[in-house]
């Protein structure tokens, strides 16, 4: 098992944490390329449109959601090297990558993408990719946005959770000479729950842990994706150990975030 990062080592560090939740809809979601997108994405399984949804406009644009929070986590105006956008319910513009347009609405010009179709999952996996990138030295200030949005305009094949309200947490990360996160992600293993507990014992008894629903968080969770990411944001300010961690039980993937 790799050691927690260690004190010395460079790394990235969340700096700033915000969360906000959101109601109503987006014009977007009345837009008529997202029926035929969603028709053409889901004819190859048989599964039916939620035309309610669709017809009565639910949904919301994630580069709209993510637009104020962002102004808000980056109201000094340094420049950002890098910007992740990730997600698991569909944006209702998927057309448009809304990474892209954040990226060009912050300051700086940033390398931006989005990471989907990990689940829960796909947090972790864009704090890795940060942390990651920053270790190029190409990266000393990445923001990593997560939202998530209610309406999923077809039928799953399985039941899947859907938040109650659309929601985005910005997290801000910057280049730390003292030490910085460590994302760990496995999958396959025996006893998630037990793996977690390993991991937060490196931290030390004084940690904060914080798990998702699949680790026996919150059930059901109001807010599947996020809801996770906002009990992190009001730890951030008490500059404490951390270990956050969830458990996608569909891709049995367990990742876990570590601040030292």
């Amino acid at each position: 098992m790799p050691a927690a990062a260690s004190a010395h080592r460079p790394g990235l560090r969340i700096t700033r944490a915000l969360a906000r939740r959101f109601d109503g809809r987006s014009p977007a979601s009345l837009d008529p390329d997202l029926r035929v997108f969603v028709s053409d994405l889901v004819r190859p399984y048989g599964l039916p449109l939620r035309e309610d949804l669709l017809g009565e406009g639910a949904g919301h644009s994630y580069e709209e959601l993510a637009a104020g929070p962002l102004r808000e986590a980056l109201a000094d105006g340094e420049p950002v090297d890098l910007l992740i956008l990730a997600f698991d319910t569909p944006d209702v513009r998927p057309g448009a990558p809304s990474s892209l347009a954040l990226g060009r609405a912050v300051p700086g010009s940033p390398l931006a993408f989005a990471i989907c179709d990990q689940g829960t999952a796909a947090a972790f996996t864009a704090l890795r990719l940060a942390a990651a990138h920053h270790a190029t030295g190409s990266c000393r200030r990445a923001v990593v946005v997560l939202a998530e949005q209610t309406a999923l305009h077809h039928e799953p094949p399985e039941p899947v959770p859907l938040p109650e309200r659309h929601a985005v947490v910005v997290l801000v990360c910057e280049h730390d000479p003292a030490g910085g996160l460590e994302v760990r992600q496995a999958r396959g293993v025996d006893d998630p729950a037990r793996t977690v507990r390993g991991w937060a014992e490196e931290l030390g008894p004084g940690a904060a842990v914080l798990l998702d629903a699949g680790l026996g968080g919150e059930r059901p969770p109001a807010q599947p994706f996020t809801g996770l990411w906002a009990l992190l944001a009001e730890q951030v300010p008490r500059q404490r150990p951390v270990l956050a961690a969830g458990y996608d039980r569909r891709l049995g993937v367990v990742s876990a975030l570590m601040l030292p």
